[in-house]
């Protein structure tokens, strides 16, 4: 998907190194092109998932542990798609330097990044990753308990 985009990107890294800051480095590694298609992705669906594998068979642990988050969560199938950055060496280093996050798996929800499995284990435990979904409209916020009435 990216491969090109990203190739014709590569002869600006020689002079992008040598004029300085680290930040500046990965905004000229990603041509205009390559972030477009990556903008593309990440707004394409309501839960956009980068990993290593897929979410029948993760290739590593911590892609593991965020998709059995979002199982938890019970993220529908048609609501997330998830792209497999071990297919395309090129997304894995693009997607880093996109979202200027180091590690793999991002979440994106509704266009904005998440972030990575810590954050997103954080944020489940404290009910922040909940009512981000729901206030997406990813998952149905459930209705609150009715107080039970006095009985005679």
């Amino acid at each position: 998907m990216l491969r090109a985009a990203i190739r014709s990107s590569l002869p600006a890294l020689r002079p992008a190194f040598s004029q300085g800051s680290p930040s500046l480095l990965f905004r000229r590694l990603l041509s205009e092109q390559a972030r477009s298609q990556i903008q593309s992705a990440v707004t394409a669906s309501p839960v956009v998932l980068f990993m290593k594998g897929n979410p029948q068979i993760p290739q590593c642990g911590f892609s593991r542990a965020v998709v059995q988050i979002l199982d938890l969560h019970q993220v529908s199938p048609e609501k997330m798609k998830t792209y497999d950055v071990l297919e395309d060496s090129e997304l894995r280093s693009g997607i880093k330097e996109f979202s200027e996050w180091p590690t793999i798996p991002q979440l994106y929800v509704n266009g904005e990044f998440v972030g990575g499995c810590d954050i997103l284990m954080s944020m489940h435990q404290s009910g922040e990753l909940e009512q981000l979904l729901e206030r997406h409209g990813v998952i149905p916020k459930l209705a609150a308990e009715e107080p039970q009435s006095a009985q005679s």
